[in-house]
Order: structure tokens, then sequence, then C-alpha cells
């Protein structure tokens, strides 16, 4: 009984939230920032958005993770607006196109296919996916991989893709190696002081690791996410010992005393159990 008045509810918000974006971007009564924008300015912008709302799930903060929605979603209209102008497509051309792919991706809940085990629905979901990018005219392995990426998550995710069609390490045991190989082409250009050479080493050596850690099991991604937020932890237990010891200047500090005071901070991280 209030599914529907819930339901028009509902569609109202969506319609009211699509005029004021209209409104926005009226040539003669619009705002003047939004009338300036295009796809490409506005595009960090959705980047950010989408940080936000990650940021906001990390944090268990299901209010603020309400707002963020709302930001990403208005994110989404923003972009659709521009299409419509440009007479490309509009909200409702998104909407259409994300619930006709959803329907067609889960064809063993919308299209009576039966119930599959994880490994069968993976395999059923890339397959599909390889479908679209054929009919897009994509047939690398690598097609669809946005260049906009964060370069790890980009490299984490071309490395997967390759290792779908078999080019891949058999295990981390063996990938091990490769990465020490890197690591001695990076010294070897270290002690040229090539610094075209040092830019190429260093790149191989972080997508080598990156593929190490993936073969580990583990997302590079959250892992080094991990050891940024054990870095700060640390640094900053570190900069408060080191004041308490009236250290003021910490550029006047030696390379050994900065040793045994990020020693220390380990140790108070660990007792804190902060690691």
């Amino acid at each position: 009984m209030t599914l529907f008045p819930r339901l028009a509810a509902m569609t109202h918000r969506i319609d009211e939230l699509l005029k004021i974006m209209r409104r926005l971007r009226d040539p003669e009564k619009g705002c003047p920032w939004d009338r300036g924008q295009d796809f490409s300015t506005i595009a960090p912008y959705t980047i950010e958005e989408a940080y936000e709302v990650a940021d906001a799930i990390e944090r268990g903060d299901l209010a603020d993770l309400k707002d963020e929605l709302g930001d990403l979603l208005f994110q989404v209209v923003f972009h659709a607006r521009m299409a419509e102008e440009a007479g490309a497509f509009g909200f409702e051309d998104v909407v259409d196109a994300i619930v006709e792919k959803m329907l067609r991706r889960h064809p063993h809940v919308f299209g009576g296919a039966g119930c599959q085990d994880q490994q069968a629905l993976r395999e059923a979901w890339e397959a599909e996916k390889q479908r679209e990018r054929a009919g897009r005219n994509q047939h690398s392995a690598l097609d669809g991989v946005a260049r906009t990426l964060p370069a790890l998550a980009r490299g984490q995710k071309l490395q997967k893709r390759a290792a779908r069609v078999g080019f891949d390490w058999p295990d981390a045991d063996t990938c091990l190696p490769k990465v020490e190989e890197e690591l001695s082409e990076l010294r070897q250009a270290m002690a040229q002081r090539d610094e075209k050479a040092l830019a190429h080493e260093a790149g191989d050596l972080l997508l080598a690791v990156s593929n190490l850690v993936r073969l580990l099991g583990l997302d590079p991604e959250q892992v080094l996410r991990q050891a940024n937020d054990r870095f700060e932890n640390r640094f900053r237990i570190m900069e408060t010992q080191l004041r308490e010891k009236g250290v003021n200047d910490f550029r006047s500090l030696d390379l050994e005393t900065w040793e045994n005071a990020w020693q220390q901070a380990k140790a108070v991280a660990a007792e804190r159990g902060d690691e």
C-alpha cells in the first residue's frame, strides 16, 4: 500500500534534482560557475566525490555516506545534463543503459539461467563484459581499462586482464625473482645516474611489486593504503615524542637519531595496538 506513494515521492525528488541542474546551467538565469563547466573540468570533481564516498565507507560514517552519495549522484546528473545539451543523451538514457546492463549481466537472477557457484558467476560476468567490449570494437584483453585510474589500481587491473588470457606467473614464488631483477636494474640506473633510465626502472619495479602482491592474493591498493596509515600514525607518534624531549628543529637531526626515534614510535604503536 505504501510502495506507490513512496515511488511517486522519489520520482518527484529526482525530477526536482534534474530541474535544479537545468536551472544551474540555464544560459541566462543559471549559475556562472556551473554554466562555465564542461566534461573535462567536471571530471576531477566526479573522481573526488567517488573517493569521498569510499572514505565515508572506510570510516563507517553512514550519515556522511548518505551525503557523499548525494554528491556523487549530482555529478551523474551534471554530466547527463551537459550531454543532453550536446544532443548526445540525457539522464533517462543513463538510467536505461544501466538497467539493461544489469539485467543482461545477471541472467542467473533475471533470465531464468539458474543459480551458479561463485566461480561460474565470475566467468559468466567476464564473458558478458567481453561481448560488450567486442560490440564496441574493443578486442584487446586490455581494452576498456581507464587511463584515468590511479596508477597502482590501473596496473593491477591491467595485470588481471593479462592473466585472464594466460600471461601471468604461476604463483608469487616464481614472480619474486622478477622483482629482484627490476631492483637490480634500478640499482644500475642509479649507478649510471641516468635520469631517464631511473624513471623507467623505478616504474618497472613498482609494477613488478604490484604484480607480486596480487599473486599473494592481496589488493595492492589496499595494502598500500594500510601502509600509508601505519606510516602516518608512527610519524605523528615520533613527532610527539621528539617534541616532549625538547626537539623543535627536526631538520637538525642526524640519520641515527631519526632511526632510533622511528623504532621507538613503532614500539609505541605496537603497544597501543595501532598496527
